[in-house]
């Protein structure tokens, strides 16, 4: 929605965590005799009803839009109606951030204007708060929630993977595959589509749009895999997809290997914490699908023990029980409520693993402490949401850390 189109309105911007304030700025910066006010679940159990007393709702990603009553916009089609810059959407089950945070940091390190902004946490509109160049590129990581009722498109569209999540919130693996495909829904001829070939629904994608398609996996990357910044068959892919990307702004080579080699993998995301008392604690917090939790193992050898569950969505653990298997992994720890679920396939299977049930992350780590072998690898990947007992999986990681670094200290000094 155009800012003009705004103007004259009484707005209720519904959901107000980070995204939500960071409209409200927006919107009494451009606005200032505005009336704009904001109703939030956290203070008002009944913020829905206040919705018909308003002309338009700017609907926050959290909320599904069949709670919204009223004629409504997102923070996200502002942001696109508005942004005269060429944009770079990032999307995927797994790898957002990661491969996001990895385009912006080659682009900024070949000298071009770059942002980064979007789901990764820095909200797209108060971008356009600030004096940018004219020539900046835009780096958005965009999630299912935003693109579900999105109504433009980046002019490069990369989709990284593709497999079942948020079914709470979009109801159906359709709806959620959807959502996502909604990316690609207003390209136009001259625009990009870099996707995974790895997934037939990406295939059939390529096959739909009317852009430039292009699958990333055949990217070559200048580096030995013992020299890439990250580490994992799925990051090797995150990877490729990058240079894709870059590889439309002519940088050369050995800018790109630069970028490479300084880029600092980010926090909860196959993070190394360290040997403590002979053990290796990594920290893949955001790991919340049993898919993505597979990747983390293949991608570490050595894992003893393996901390999982979380909220319980429904997910199947049979293959993940399966390679816990194959891989001789001797502890779990199972959180509530999803460690219920894999306790079950795992006796259907009729294995046995030294497990506790706990819902305690210190009670977790000491008996990560206890059980591991020395040598081996202690994994925190839950393949499964936070919500149950955390607030988020950064709650979650670093709890994990504090804990590892606490008592791996007092192991040290006995």
């Amino acid at each position: 929605m155009k800012l003009e189109a705004l103007r004259g309105k009484k707005i209720l911007i519904l959901g107000y965590g980070k995204e939500g304030k960071a409209t409200k700025q927006f919107l009494n910066a451009r606005f200032p005799d505005m009336v704009v006010e904001y109703a939030d679940k956290s203070t008002d159990p009944n913020y829905l009803n206040r919705q018909k007393d308003f002309d338009l709702v700017i609907k926050t990603p959290g909320i599904p839009k069949e709670l919204v009553t009223v004629p409504y916009t997102t923070a996200t089609n502002i942001f696109f109606a508005n942004c005269p810059n060429n944009i770079i959407g990032v999307t995927g089950t797994k790898g957002k951030s990661t491969t996001s945070s990895l385009i912006y940091h080659i682009l900024k390190t070949a000298g071009i204007h770059t942002y980064l902004v979007g789901n990764i946490g820095t909200p797209a509109l108060s971008l356009l708060l600030e004096t940018i160049e004219k020539d900046a590129v835009i780096v958005m990581e965009l999630s299912s929630y935003q693109l579900d009722d999105i109504q433009y498109s980046p002019h490069i569209c990369v989709v990284l993977n593709l497999f079942p999540e948020h079914m709470n919130y979009h109801g159906s693996e359709d709806k959620y595959y959807a959502a996502k495909k909604n990316m690609l829904a207003h390209v136009q001829k001259e625009d990009y589509f870099f996707y995974n070939p790895c997934y037939p629904e990406l295939i059939s994608w390529a096959a739909d749009t009317n852009c430039i398609s292009k699958p990333f996996l055949p990217c070559i990357i200048p580096l030995e895999d013992k020299a890439l910044p990250l580490i994992g068959g799925h990051n090797k892919q995150n990877i490729q997809a990058t240079l894709c990307v870059t590889d439309l702004f002519n940088i050369p080579q050995a800018d790109v290997v630069r970028g490479l080699q300084s880029f600092q993998s980010l926090p909860h995301r196959l993070q190394n914490l360290g040997v403590f008392n002979g053990i290796t604690f990594y920290d893949d917090a955001i790991s919340t699908t049993p898919q993505s939790t597979l990747a983390a193992l293949e991608a570490i050898p050595g894992v003893d023990t393996l901390l999982l569950g979380g909220q319980d969505r429904g997910y199947d653990f049979s293959a993940l029980v399966d390679d816990i298997k194959k891989r001789n992994i001797h502890n779990l720890v199972l959180f509530p409520d999803s460690g219920s679920a894999i306790k079950k396939v795992i006796q259907d299977k009729g294995l046995t693993i030294n497990t506790l049930e706990t819902r305690d992350m210190k009670e977790a780590v000491q008996f990560a402490f206890s059980h591991s072998k020395q040598g081996s690898v202690c994994l925190l990947s839950t393949a499964s949401p936070s919500y149950s007992i955390w607030k988020n999986f950064e709650e979650k990681g670093d709890l994990f850390k504090l804990y590892v670094q606490s008592y791996g200290k007092k192991q040290d000094n006995t």
